[in-house]
């Protein structure tokens, strides 16, 4: 058989085997393997099958995974959610659609320490959503905010969706985590512009709030913000400035953590359970879904797949940025089905190498990919933050969450537009980092 056409039909068998149910990590394991026995042999696709996981389990770098994670652990065991939201209250609140707003400031402070999307969404839906609905918010307003600013866990630096790009492609980790920097606080600025328009369209979704804050108790509420602040300051600042590298920034960052919980009282041995149990579950997750990419990739290379794919499209008489539309979509439609990470792994064996065989930067189209795996948290029917924040609002109906997403979801991609019309945008940090 023609390696080409062997290759097609294993990836066609990876999404069979995926609306059966399958993990996407066994699916591509699985595929991998049973092709690079057919097109080498099962002598040579054993070696690679155990070298890829232990290697992939055992790679010093990827230990930033699990610390990220126990960050956000302790971060909100520790109350910084709830004080993120009451001091950008009482900063916000005169605003057209302050509570939104502060929701959005609050889940973008959260990223700052958390980098998990799900996360920053479940936290703050249970302190904003309440409140929202106590003043009498749109369900729409107040859900789409809560989901649409949890995506900023995602982009917002720790990012673990950074991590796993720069675990695929080979890529600095600590480039592309700086990298997310001046995107995320557009993305959330794009969204706040979002709400503000909302209520200013239709002033009903958003009753105002007339009650006055004095500006001692609005300067007394900065208070507790430091923490969050001082932990993004120690762990970005130690990257950008070298005197880290991100698994050693990580470890800092969960141990400052640790000892801020400890100190307010807030941790016990059931939170600091659950906190390491969480960073467990999800680093295995990861390391198994790249360990997946990584056996599939070897196939693929068999097959030659990816070579020729970036051949024929850098002949293709046509703009590389149609190419790179046409990605873009591609990631619009797969985010319908799968979640971020899965999609991540899933295309960049065949996408990055076009992307980088078109000239484009890979941290930049770090970013845009990112970007995409943001808006796919967010797109019907699988959207993994609108279930968590329907688990959160249980009384919102889901068609409600999806219709207060839509302008959220567009503000995604004006961003993503943006960043491919001024490039440094997304590069003028890293390409001043001192490591």
């Amino acid at each position: 058989m023609d390696p080409v056409l062997s290759g097609i039909i294993g990836t066609l068998l990876v999404f069979l085997l995926l609306s059966l149910g399958m993990p996407i990590a066994f699916s591509m394991m699985l595929v991998g393997f049973v092709g690079i026995s057919f097109l080498a042999s099962v002598e040579a696709a054993l070696p690679v099958l155990a070298r890829t996981v232990y290697e992939t389990s055992s790679h010093y770098p990827y230990t930033v995974i699990p610390l990220f994670v126990v960050m956000g652990g302790f971060a909100g065991s520790s109350g910084m959610t709830r004080q993120l939201y009451a001091a950008f209250d009482k900063w916000l609140r005169i605003m057209p659609g302050g509570l939104g707003i502060a929701t959005i400031a609050a889940c973008a402070g959260f990223a700052g320490v958390s980098g998990s999307s799900v996360a920053t969404a479940a936290a703050m839906g249970t302190i904003a959503i309440p409140e929202m609905n106590r003043f009498h918010y749109s369900s729409k307003l107040a859900a789409g905010t809560v989901a649409a600013g949890g995506t900023l866990g995602f982009l917002i630096p720790p990012s673990i969706g950074f991590v796993v790009y720069g675990m695929l492609t080979e890529q600095s980790i600590g480039k592309l985590l700086i990298a997310g920097v001046v995107p995320g606080l557009l993305l959330a600025l794009a969204y706040i512009s979002v709400i503000v328009s909302w209520v200013k369209i239709n002033p009903k979704v958003a009753p105002s709030r007339p009650v006055a804050v004095s500006w001692k108790d609005k300067f007394i509420s900065l208070v507790p913000v430091w923490e969050p602040l001082m932990i993004f300051l120690i762990v970005m600042g130690g990257i950008y400035f070298g005197f880290f590298t991100p698994t050693e920034a990580g470890g800092v960052g969960a141990t400052v953590l640790f000892l801020v919980a400890l100190v307010k009282r807030k941790l016990n041995w059931t939170v600091f359970k659950v906190a390491l149990l969480e960073s467990v579950s999800i680093s295995v997750m990861v390391l198994f879904l790249v360990a997946g990419a990584n056996i599939f990739s070897t196939f693929l290379a068999l097959s030659t797949i990816p070579i020729k794919v970036s051949i024929w499209v850098v002949s293709l008489e046509v703009s590389r940025y149609m190419i790179l539309a046409i990605v873009i979509l591609i990631y619009l439609f797969l985010g319908c089905f799968l979640d971020a990470i899965s999609m991540m792994v899933l295309t960049m064996p065949v996408i990055f190498p076009v992307i980088i065989n078109l000239g484009f930067d890979p941290i930049w189209f770090g970013v845009i990919a990112v970007l995409m795996m943001e808006a796919g948290l967010l797109t019907p029917p699988m959207g993994l933050n609108v279930f968590t924040v329907a688990g959160v609002a249980k009384d919102v109906p889901l068609e409600s969450i999806y219709r207060g997403i839509l302008p959220f979801l567009i503000s995604i991609f004006l961003v993503v537009l943006f960043i491919i019309v001024f490039p440094k945008t997304a590069t003028f940090l890293p390409n001043m980092m001192l490591r």
